[in-house]
This record gives structure tokens, sequence and C-alpha cells, in this order.
């Protein structure tokens, strides 16, 4: 199951972390960010122990959102290293997200 980034967590979780991690900057009432999610549920399985795959909901956490210059969502950020290494805008197939995360593994 994918994991839940917070404000109070991302630093710990993501930034510190020596895994990549794919984070979905996602909300409730978008469209697209709900036809991704079943996506992100799988790599979330299929990666499981190699790659920190998550959510981060912009309406709970702005901070966060804020920080990364969130605008437009589904955004699906890929962080090595406490950087931003790649990120995909919008909702695409399973093929494309695990084609980043192979990159950057």
């Amino acid at each position: 199951m994918a994991l839940e980034f917070t404000d109070a967590n991302f630093q710990a979780e993501v930034l510190e972390s020596d895994q990549l991690s794919v984070i979905d900057f996602w909300a409730e009432w978008c469209g697209p960010c709900r036809a991704i999610g079943p996506v992100i549920e799988e790599l979330s399985k299929e990666y499981h122990g190699k790659v920190k795959i998550g959510k981060v909901n912009v309406d709970v956490n702005p901070q966060t959102s804020t920080n990364y210059g969130i605008t437009s969502i589904p955004a699906i950020l890929f962080v090595k290293g406490g950087k931003v290494v790649d990120k995909q805008i919008g909702a695409v197939p399973k093929s494309v997200l695990d084609k980043k995360i192979q990159a950057h593994l």
C-alpha cells in the first residue's frame, strides 16, 4: 500500500531517505488524481522495499505542496538524495511511471 507523506513526516520519510521516493501530490476532488491512484498502489506493491512510493494530499498538507511549487495535480515527483530528479504532471499510463522509476534506481 502506498505510504502517506505529510507536512510532518516529509523531511524524515523522503528527504532523509537513501531510497528513491515517488510522491503523488493529489486531492479527493481531482478526477485525474483518482484515475491514477490505482496505478500508484500497483507500483507501491511492485517496488515494495526498493522504492518509497506514497501520496501527499495537497488539501491537508499545504506546506509540502507549496515547498515544491505544486500548482497542477496530479503531480508526481521523483526524489533521490533529497533532490527532485524527475517529475510528471498529469495522469499517465503505468508504463511511463515505471520507466521513470527504472531510470533512477
